[in-house]
């Protein structure tokens, strides 16, 4: 990550009064349930004051971010707080360890743009076109062919991460995304004693110590998926041992078990049957070009005979792996499944997210024929069963002790590596951020353990008397009005929610995105030119 740079003179910054503070940070008066602006620069310390402002400065602070320049907010009225410049950086970093290189692709659909609330031209029409450019007539058309016929009669269209990267880099500049990220660890919310709200972040270094405020008016919180979820039994092996090279985590940097892999040959033990795991079977099988000498156990809880089913529709399975296009049914995003979940009363929201929902992988060609040549020829085998332990076996591998489902018996499975496929977590009690305020200001918590949200994405318990406002999207507020929060489209109707929520309560310079206004932007957007 590159060295943080000083943040620019900001047009409301407050002059501080006194030497910086010492000693603990944030500081008492962020006791308090309304912080008192007096007390902020008493400290000494720096205070920026902004009417936007958006907490993680990751791919949900941009889309939003994005949004408010397209409704007409200046970019001295907004401010992104986060670790890394490039909004998509973590989710990159995830992507890569989770074999997704740029040349692979997304789980995300053709019009799901965060660079373009239009969602024209889709992807699949920006990629066609550049095969077309290239001579390449027969991939163009067969994107194009993809859009129209999927999923019945083509495999549906996922963009490539690398474009998706490249086009979020285009849209960063035009809207001056640089201008508005500053560096910095947020360590705690309060509201402030004139409706505002107060945040409390860290700007240091390894080599250097510095804290600050930023006030504003109007909150997003975007912080993403906050921890990778590991198995039990996968946590206490490593914990006892000190081996976090044998058992890895499948969002984890690991590179060194396929380069291990295709040096000498081996057994890996995957766990999880999502999207995640179907990469890491791919993976294995182009390291199996190198080495044969590699076989693949797949351990799954218990076996899927069939798939989820609501109403008339039910999922397909074969081989255990349960198959849809996406994380969601496509209407969960703005058809009927949509406006029935809004309408949903908290109980009932639980149930019909259990039923669209649970660990489903893409229906790609590509990957059924890795699975049946692997199960054909026995270097891929499925087996269920309960974990008990893990343990070495004296030989740098590992013992997965497993009760298995139907059987009095046990058993023993053996691999030179287990990669934990299960996923991230979300929860609040994972983000300290988030649980220091909902500890705080004592916030509802949903069924799922995040952010109980109205359906406009604001925190109501955290309005302010002076028209503040907090809003949250992404993965933390799954179980609310949305179920596809933690896509890029979800992200944007999340944005796009919020953001009328302000206009409507007038926020300064904003305006809805309709109408002439809409296509005078995405003129804007297709010249390249600056929102205003």
């Amino acid at each position: 990550m590159p060295a943080p740079q000083p943040a620019a003179s900001d047009p409301l910054e407050s002059t501080p009064t006194a030497p910086a503070a010492a000693g603990i940070f944030p500081p008492p008066c962020f006791q308090a349930q309304q912080v008192s602006m007096r007390d902020l620069i008493d400290t000494g310390l720096m205070v920026h004051e902004f009417d936007y402002a958006a907490v993680g400065a990751g791919l949900g602070s941009f889309v939003w971010v994005d949004l408010l320049r397209l409704c007409g907010a200046r970019l001295n009225q907004i401010v992104a707080i986060g670790m890394e410049p490039q909004p998509y950086a973590r989710y990159k970093r995830l992507c890569q360890n989770s074999q997704i290189p740029p040349h692979e692709r997304l789980r995300s659909n053709s019009d799901s743009c965060p660079d373009n609330i239009w969602g024209l031209p889709s992807y699949a029409f920006r990629e066609s076109w550049h095969d077309f450019r290239q001579g390449q007539i027969g991939s163009a058309l067969k994107y194009l062919w993809q859009v129209f016929a999927e999923p019945t009669l083509a495999e549906t269209y996922t963009p490539r991460s690398g474009n998706v990267f490249a086009s979020i880099d285009r849209e960063a500049e035009r809207i001056g995304w640089a201008q508005v990220f500053r560096y910095g660890r947020v360590l705690a919310i309060r509201q402030t004693n004139d409706g505002r709200y107060a945040i409390a972040y860290s700007r240091s270094t390894a080599t250097h110590r510095e804290h600050a405020f930023m006030v504003s008016r109007y909150l997003h919180l975007a912080t993403g998926y906050p921890a990778i979820q590991f198995l039990p039994d996968l946590q206490a092996y490593r914990e006892k041992t000190g081996d976090f090279k044998s058992v890895v985590n499948a969002y984890e940097e690991h590179e060194h078990v396929y380069q291990k892999l295709e040096q000498y040959g081996g057994t890996v033990l995957i766990r999880g049957r999502g999207i995640v795991a179907s990469r890491v079977v791919q993976r294995i099988y182009e390291a199996r070009k190198q080495n044969p000498h590699i076989s693949l156990l797949h351990l799954m809880r218990s076996p899927k005979p069939q798939g989820n089913k609501f109403g008339k529709a039910q999922r397909q399975v074969k081989h255990h792996y349960e198959f849809q296009p996406f994380n969601w049914p496509k209407s969960c995003w703005g058809g009927e499944l949509r406006a029935m979940l809004e309408a949903a009363d908290p109980q009932q929201r639980s149930r019909l997210l259990t039923d669209w929902g649970g660990t489903t992988t893409a229906d790609r060609r590509d990957w059924q024929h890795i699975v049946q040549e692997g199960l054909d020829q026995g270097w891929y085998k499925i087996a269920f069963g309960e974990v008990e332990r893990v343990e070495r076996d004296g030989q740098k591998g590992t013992i997965t002790y497993i009760q298995e489902k139907d059987f009095k018996g046990k058993t023993q499975l053996e691999a030179d590596f287990i990669i934990d496929a299960t996923g991230l977590d979300a929860k609040v009690n994972a983000n300290p951020l988030l649980e220091d305020l909902v500890t705080h200001y004592n916030l509802p918590i949903n069924a799922l353990g995040r952010l109980t949200i109205a359906n406009d994405f604001e925190l109501v318990e955290m309005r302010s008397s002076g028209q503040g406002r907090i809003y949250a999207a992404g993965a933390a507020t799954l179980g609310g009005a949305h179920a596809a929060v933690d896509s890029f489209l979800g992200l944007q109707y999340a944005a796009l929610a919020a953001v009328d929520s302000l206009v409507a309560n007038r926020a300064p310079n904003l305006r809805y995105l309709n109408g002439l206004t809409s296509l005078i932007q995405w003129l804007k957007w297709l010249t390249n030119h600056s929102p205003n």
